[in-house]
């Protein structure tokens, strides 16, 4: 899941970021609306957590610009401005989840979670493929009645793999959706990951490699 965090404090950003990739997603960051609209014209994101009141580009402004957009992310506004008509005006705007600062992080998880469910592109809940079972939200995986032990890059490239089935993602395609904008293009990372991800889901193979295209369950 690739998320954008648009926040102009600093700290707070950088805190939500990374409870956010403890938790297996892919975060971006943006401190004002300039940034963010740059970022969202040149990556596709599930789920956009956005700050009303940002420098550059007013948060109202973004959001508005983002529900025009064909394949648009969904969007959380996560603000200080919680009153019930800031609630009120923020969905209108387009906003598909609205929480005030100050806020329960893991009500923050949920939120995204349920965002990227309701996606107009999301597959169903649990995804089923090739024998595997996979859930994002209870983070679980099973192949043939066996509960995987995956690492979160591991689940995640799983899933990534599950929901493009029965296509192929390339390994530049795998970096923007499971990693984030740190990620070392020039690294063998998603080599390393998809080799230990092979080996736990055992025989029969199940990862197909097709050399210059990329890798798809088979």
């Amino acid at each position: 899941m690739r998320i954008l965090v648009v926040e102009d404090d600093d700290d707070l950003a950088e805190v939500v970021a990374e409870g956010l990739r403890d938790q297996g997603m892919a975060v971006d960051l943006a401190c004002d609306g300039l940034t963010a609209a740059a970022k969202l014209d040149l990556t596709a994101y599930d789920v956009v957590v956005l700050d009303r009141d940002l420098p550059g580009l007013h948060g109202d402004t973004l959001c508005q610009m983002i529900t025009e957009r064909a394949d648009r992310p969904m969007v959380l506004m996560l603000t200080a401005a919680g009153a019930p008509g800031d609630r009120v005006s923020g969905l209108t705007l387009g906003a598909d989840d609205y929480l005030a600062k100050p806020f329960h992080f893991p009500e923050l998880i949920l939120r995204i979670r349920a965002l990227a469910r309701r996606k107009p592109d999301a597959r169903p809940r649990v995804l089923h493929v090739a024998g595997i079972a996979l859930d994002p939200v209870s983070r679980t995986a099973v192949r043939d009645g066996e509960r995987l032990d995956l690492s979160l890059k591991e689940f995640a490239v799983l899933e990534a793999l599950l929901r493009a089935s029965p296509g192929f993602l390339s390994t530049e395609t795998l970096l923007e959706k499971v990693w984030d904008e740190n990620a070392d293009a020039f690294t063998n990372t998603v080599t390393v990951t998809v080799g230990r991800l092979r080996r736990k889901l055992g025989d029969p193979p199940v990862i197909a490699t097709a050399r210059g295209v990329g890798y798809r369950i088979a």
